[in-house]
């Protein structure tokens, strides 16, 4: 099998592998790979909370607000109105600057509830907001 050669009389055969067939796959590869990779490794960046397995010793300036699963709202075990939340919430916060809040909501309870008390606690000032949760097993 000859491809021709340098000599004259085309007796001899070309001693070289043609590379230029092989440049052009791997330059194709190559901006197949430029192009895909960024989306095969796209990924949203979120700061996951740190767990810990002490017990949070409560402050004086600790509320704890539970919610149940019917949306009804507890201001330290005490039954509280959805329209006076956040007055209580902006009270607590005026009183003491480094208020703290523990939110409890039972599993059942809609995210939308849950989302409410947030946007109520961060217009009436408060900056600490905890999500009070129970160790698995128990």
């Amino acid at each position: 099998m000859a491809f021709g050669g340098f000599s004259q009389d085309g007796a001899g055969e070309m001693a070289e592998i043609n590379v230029i067939p092989l440049v052009d796959i791997m330059l194709v590869l190559l901006v197949i790979f430029i192009i895909t990779a960024p989306v095969i490794t796209h990924a949203v960046k979120v700061d996951l909370p740190k767990a810990s397995h002490e017990v949070n010793q409560l402050r004086p300036e600790t509320v704890t607000l539970s919610i149940d699963a019917q949306g009804g709202l507890y201001w330290n075990n005490d039954p509280v109105a959805a329209e006076r939340l956040e007055i209580r919430l902006a009270r607590a916060a005026a009183e003491h600057s480094d208020m703290e809040l523990h939110l409890r909501a039972d599993q059942e309870t809609p995210y939308e509830r849950v989302a409410w008390v947030l946007t109520r606690a961060r217009s009436a000032g408060v900056v600490r907001i905890g999500f009070i949760t129970q160790p698995e097993g128990e």
